[in-house]
């Protein structure tokens, strides 16, 4: 009799046990942040983890009842090692939201995951229009290369730039900035005698450069992924393509405000076009950039990081919708159709696209206060992926 009451006992402190962890379990809300944290694209990690770290300091980790909690993994920018850890994230961590993404390839390889498992999958980072397209669970929250290479391609023909050669890397945002840009050029009369693109792994942008200044354009289109910036400036000045009357242009990654001080003032005067800059004169990025550098001190935001940063804010606010109870589907439907005010300027999540609608701003690198900054000088508003606009 005492021995059977004694297992009644172990099997009624083990179902407890099991009821206890599963109501933890349904008090916790678990956010997969999957980020390039080691090799290429490393500082697209470290802004995007900083800023989310920082959205939940702000707002706390508790919303709509639940304990929210972050998993960061370092995907390396491998899209197999991506897919793996998004699987995992699903099945064995239970996550509610993936997010992050640092490249295009990543992002995609990821997609089907999200769909199987209807997670909603949160594109911090990677910026080729065709990403939301890959599964209905994808809300994307940076940008597309598409949005800012035409503003570059209305720009400079009417600022006396006639002839341009582009100069991407080889993958989806590349060969996007390259289409948008050189569609919308040659549809306002320029000419592009050349189109470069240049491998992701391990650019030696030299001979495309040398081949560059050989051709004597007005200037030179660039889109390069976050980080890789500072090489193509360097070299960019080695050769002298600045004193041969050859202007540098492109989209805002170019002169990424994480690398630009160190680019030198060689980089003064370099046009740009693109939805972010620390220098936005707005009271919310003012805000915000006061706060990023305190919490990192020495790090400047750059678009990365804000792409981060309103992606928690879109995750926080759908959960705060659906009342804590929602789950992939409800979430979804709460992330849609978001409207507010970023550090970037005004944005929403459009409800067809699922995509970010945003104003793109021209920016000029000018010195202030010693600093090199990207300073608006015009804006385009509410601009929608050219890439779905057809």
């Amino acid at each position: 009799m005492n021995k059977r009451q004694f297992i009644h006992a172990i099997a009624l402190a083990v179902s407890l046990l099991a009821a206890s962890n599963s109501i933890a379990q349904g008090n916790t809300f678990k956010i997969g942040l999957i980020l390039p944290m080691t090799g290429q694209q490393a500082s697209t990690g470290r802004q995007i983890e900083a800023a989310a770290k920082l959205y939940m300091a702000q707002n706390g980790d508790t919303v709509a009842g639940k304990k929210v909690g972050l998993i960061v993994k370092d995907d390396t920018s491998i899209p197999d090692v991506t897919k793996r850890l998004a699987q995992d994230l699903v099945v064995n961590d239970k996550v509610n939201v993936l997010a992050g993404f640092g490249i295009t390839p990543s992002a995609l390889a990821t997609a089907p995951i999200a769909t199987q498992s209807k997670t909603p999958l949160v594109v911090m980072a990677a910026a080729t229009s065709s990403i939301t397209q890959a599964s209905p669970y994808v809300v994307r929250t940076s940008f597309t290369l598409a949005q800012a290479a035409v503003a570059m391609g209305d720009w400079a023909p009417k600022n006396g730039i006639k002839k341009v050669v582009t100069l991407v890397s080889d993958y989806g945002p590349g060969i996007d900035a390259e289409k948008y840009f050189k569609e919308r050029f040659l549809f306002n009369g320029g000419q592009v005698p050349e189109s470069l693109r240049v491998p992701l792994r391990n650019p030696d942008f030299a001979p495309f450069l040398q081949k560059v200044r050989d051709l004597k354009p007005d200037a030179l289109f660039v889109f390069v992924p976050s980080g890789a910036g500072a090489a193509v400036m360097k070299q960019f000045l080695e050769r002298g393509m600045d004193k041969a009357g050859i202007k540098l242009i492109g989209t805002g990654d170019v002169t990424d405000d994480d690398q630009l001080n160190g680019m030198g003032d060689g980089a003064l005067g370099v046009v740009t076009s693109h939805h972010y800059s620390t220098a936005h004169p707005s009271a919310v990025n003012k805000k915000f950039v006061e706060a990023f550098g305190k919490a990192n001190p020495g790090l400047r935001p750059n678009f990365m990081a804000v792409g981060g940063y309103d992606g928690m804010r879109v995750i926080y606010e759908a959960l705060k919708a659906t009342k804590g109870q929602g789950g992939g589907d409800a979430l979804l439907a709460a992330m849609k159709g978001q409207i507010f005010e970023s550090p970037r300027g005004p944005m929403f999540i459009d409800a067809q696209t699922r995509d970010v609608v945003h104003n793109i701003y021209l920016r000029k690198v000018e010195k202030k206060d010693g600093q090199l900054y990207n300073v608006e000088f015009d804006v385009i508003k509410d601009v929608k992926d050219p890439g779905k606009a057809k």
